[in-house]
């Protein structure tokens, strides 16, 4: 049997409806608090038969901390696909972080060795890899600097491949794929969902920033191939596209029929907008809208070479205009 953690999330549920699709036992973790529905509504996206297929997933309720839950979930397990992470880019919630990913993952890899698991499919992010100041692409081998501004979230990440490789040296046997903003039908109000949902309103303005994008589908199968092939202990950047933020703002305006933006936000515009933000939630205790984190996010450049996957399982990304095309079809589908 295949276990899945966070199988509520945006890989979670795609890779769910992938592995169900090819006929194989699932057990999936959520949260108590997290709402199953979102799983059934990304398996209609894709098929008549949702309630079908849906209705095949053995549930757990655990939390990554929950070691007790966890050692029920585990039971009759052969591989495992940890997808689970909080995410938050609030300094405030660092330890919160710290407890889910970094310990979470401990679990995990302890419980994984402690079963026999034969191999585990670890969800990371570009988030945990160096920066280049030169203009090259970063790739694998780009070595993380803990003296860099890291926000707490990659930190957290990075801690947590650290157990994954700890479990390796132990006899685990792992793969770590770190995706890029990851584009497909999910959450709307988590991750690219935000965007996208952002985008299906007309707005006039863009950042100068980058980033690289690959699509859910593209992620699932990936994972899906390395499980099933003899590679272990390596680590694979999943981006189809390097973009900047106009660019995919851009092609996301042309399928929702809205105006293209054109109006480029200056750096200090965006940190007088933060500080608004900061007092208004001193002052009346609103809910941080925009961080320095998510600020700095959105005017650097991070551009990232995945030919490292593509060589070693012969694979080639969606193009992001087609997978744009498909994820607004279906947002507005279920709008």
């Amino acid at each position: 049997m295949i276990l899945v953690t966070g199988g509520t999330g945006l890989v979670g549920s795609h890779l769910l409806f992938s592995l169900l699709q090819n006929n194989q036992k699932v057990r999936a973790t959520h949260r108590a608090s997290s709402d199953l529905e979102l799983v059934r509504n990304v398996f209609s996206c894709f098929t008549s038969e949702a309630d079908v297929l849906f209705n095949k997933i053995e549930w757990v309720a655990a939390n990554m901390t929950d070691i007790p839950a966890l050692t029920d979930a585990f039971v009759d397990i052969t591989y495992v696909y940890h997808c689970a992470a909080y995410i938050s880019f609030n300094p405030k919630h660092y330890r919160k972080l710290k407890k889910s990913n970094v310990e979470g993952t401990a679990n995990i890899v302890n419980l994984c060795l402690a079963n026999k698991v034969q191999k585990l499919c670890y969800v990371s992010s570009v988030a945990t890899l160096g920066r280049c100041t030169n203009g090259e692409l970063i790739d694998e081998e780009t070595a993380w600097n803990p003296e860099d501004d890291n926000s707490v979230y990659s930190i957290s990440k990075y801690g947590a491949e650290l157990e994954v490789w700890r479990g390796t040296q132990e006899g685990l046997n792992a793969v770590v794929v770190n995706p890029g903003v990851i584009l497909g039908e999910g959450p709307r109000n988590s991750g690219s969902g935000i965007i996208i949902k952002s985008a299906s309103k007309t707005t006039a303005y863009y950042t100068s920033g980058g980033m690289g994008v690959v699509d859910v589908k593209d992620v699932v199968s990936v994972m899906i191939q390395l499980m099933q092939s003899p590679i272990t202990n390596q680590k694979y950047i999943l981006v189809g596209d390097n973009l900047s933020y106009r660019e995919l703002l851009s092609e996301l305006a042309i399928h929702f029929s809205k105006k293209q933006p054109h109006k480029k936000i200056p750096k200090w515009g965006f940190t007088l907008f933060r500080i608004g933000d900061w007092l208004s939630s001193k002052l009346l205790g609103t809910k941080r809208k925009l961080l320095k984190s998510t600020v700095n996010s959105m005017y650097k450049t991070s551009f990232y070479d995945a030919s490292k996957v593509k060589k070693e399982l012969d694979f080639e990304f969606t193009p992001y205009q087609e997978t744009v095309k498909r994820v607004v079809t279906n947002f507005k589908k279920n709008s």
